[in-house]
């Protein structure tokens, strides 16, 4: 695997007494999405401020495409894209004009400003929108343009804070569209969001922060497999005999949290597809008349309130 495109080595960042960001060390690879999840004030955005080089470590450092936040900001910054959770708009001024300040900004000049612009335009679909003065967009309209302004400059790796935010439904769509259209480019993202069953569908790895510490980094399945044995929630609806089906599965290994409600029974189980399969036929085989049945895996969601506790600072 080539060099990790963001690493953060041992970073903390404190004021005063609070340890907003204390001894975060995580490694995101080319082309992978990786999702970053806390609660409010575990340190998500002091993080991805350090990676922006808008904020300085107080120990520990922080690296974009090998990189340091710290040594090399210059270089960070035209290998980084970042979207911040709240951007300002000015007076009087239209998307492709607000779009062609910040390629200026970042040095492009002449066709290759024009054509960044136009290429920004059409990835985010604003360029139907091109004359439109920005004050007058929609909350979608705005994220799709900040969107396009960490973009004009096309750099490899994209920091992306709480993108969904106050975004309808069909927007949220939308933009988790072009995060995989990015990602498929080979563009690494590091992106945090309150919704985790977005996050879930379009992240490779997922790094879960509280209280400023990292308590656990990898893929769903492998931080759930950390903290607990992995298990999908079963549900089992039958004509009647619920509550002998009930003890039946008391004595089955590998059954536990069985719950009853009215013909309906739930209860966590241990073995895989292939298991349940064969659970499912040896209800019936023992004259349970099963009119549904059907398996939950364990979500994003489920492992981050396993992993977490709810603490603030």
């Amino acid at each position: 695997m080539s060099h990790a495109m963001i690493e953060l080595r041992g970073l903390h960042r404190f004021f005063g007494p609070t340890r907003a960001v204390d001894d975060v060390s995580f490694q995101v690879h080319a082309g992978q999405v990786f999702g970053y999840i806390g609660p409010n004030g575990a340190g998500k955005t002091t993080s991805m401020r350090i990676l922006a080089t808008l904020d300085q470590p107080t120990a520990g450092d922080a690296f974009v495409d090998g990189f340091s936040v710290v040594e090399d900001p210059d270089r960070v910054r035209r290998r980084l894209g970042f979207m911040p959770d709240y951007f300002g708009t000015y007076a009087n001024v239209d998307v492709a004009e607000y779009l062609d300040f910040y390629a200026r900004a970042y040095h492009l000049r002449g066709p290759a400003r024009r054509e960044a612009v136009d290429r920004v335009m059409h990835f985010t679909g604003l360029d139907v929108l091109a004359d439109k003065p920005i004050n007058g967009l929609s909350k979608g309209m705005k994220q799709r343009l900040c969107l396009g302004r960490a973009l004009v400059h096309d750099p490899p790796v994209m920091v992306l804070d709480e993108p969904a935010a106050g975004l309808d439904p069909r927007a949220r769509i939308e933009l988790r569209e072009m995060i995989r259209g990015l990602a498929k480019q080979g563009k690494t993202i590091l992106i945090s969001s309150h919704i985790l069953t977005e996050l879930a569908e379009m992240c490779d790895v997922v790094g879960i922060i509280e209280r400023g510490k990292l308590i656990a980094v990898g893929t769903v399945d492998e931080i759930q497999s950390r903290v607990r044995r992995p298990h999908n929630v079963v549900e089992v609806a039958l004509l009647d005999g619920v509550d002998v089906l009930g003890n039946w599965l008391l004595e089955r290994p590998g059954v536990s949290a069985i719950a009853l409600d009215g013909q309906t029974l739930r209860f966590a189980h241990e073995g895989n597809a292939e298991a349940e399969a064969d659970l499912l036929r040896a209800m019936i085989e023992a004259g349970f008349r099963v009119s549904a049945f059907g398996a939950r895996r364990q979500t994003l969601e489920d492992v981050f309130m396993q992993v977490t506790q709810g603490l603030v600072q």
